[in-house]
């Protein structure tokens, strides 16, 4: 396909600003909408680095689809941001959990891509961690081995350190000292969240997915291919499923 030197330099323009900032203006969603040429040129900008281009609301995200992608959140990065010196893996991936269980309470089931609550408060969130938690300790620790190696998630890792945080005074603020809180934690994992766009704060204590995760969610969260069967396993459909076949 020939593209115009007007089309290549508006693409370009449109990459430039989502690789800086990953989101660009209405201006440049409204170019892409209506210039099937710009749409195509920034989808391969997009595809170079592992990436893919999706509009919410009235902006354009750039949203990276491997880990290898150099718009990923690498754990290092992501321990020296948001977590204390010393975290250790099992830390990072109590981090993905509580991420998901907090986008999966927005929805029905894990193959419902419409959202059914307006906001989830931070104790009811702590709570459906738990849940999970208590779920995961249904296992044997021979399966629970087995499944680490199946997911890529060190289960038994996570669940120590969940149940390692000091469950008093839940309600309380961060807590100073070197014992760490599951509120405490999980109010990390929060200021995460509103940093990457994934959720906003709609009260003192509650929370609202933003159009950026919705999106996601709606073309990516729910697919086997990308969340790995995590979500049939963390929500026990995995067993279920296998029963049917």
């Amino acid at each position: 396909m020939n593209y115009t030197g007007d089309e290549v330099m508006t693409a370009f323009r449109i990459y430039a600003q989502l690789a800086r900032t990953g989101v660009a203006d209405k201006e440049s969603l409204l170019q892409v909408e209506a210039d099937d040429h710009i749409r195509g040129l920034l989808d391969q900008f997009a595809a170079e680095v592992e990436c893919v281009v999706m509009g919410a609301g009235d902006r354009l995200m750039l949203v990276p689809l491997v880990s290898l992608s150099p718009f990923h959140i690498t754990n290092q990065s992501l321990k020296r941001m948001y977590l204390r010196g010393n975290a250790v893996n099992a830390e990072l991936y109590l981090m993905y959990v509580a991420i998901i269980v907090l986008i999966g309470a927005f929805y029905d089931s894990y193959q419902t891509t419409e959202a059914t609550r307006n906001f989830l408060q931070m104790e009811e969130w702590m709570n459906m961690v738990q849940q999970r938690i208590n779920g995961l300790k249904e296992h044997s620790v021979e399966e629970l081995k087995a499944l680490s190696q199946e997911y890529s998630y060190h289960w038994a890792d996570i669940i120590e350190k969940w149940d390692a945080m000091d469950d008093v005074k839940e309600t309380a603020k961060r807590q100073s000292g070197a014992t760490i809180s599951r509120m405490s934690f999980l109010d990390t994992v929060r200021k995460f969240m509103l940093d990457q766009d994934l959720v906003k704060q709609v009260g003192p204590d509650e929370l609202d997915l933003t159009e950026k995760t919705k999106m996601i969610v709606q073309r990516y969260f729910m697919e086997r291919e990308y969340n790995r069967g995590i979500l049939e396993f963390l929500y026990g459909l995995e067993p279920k499923r296998k029963e049917e076949a």
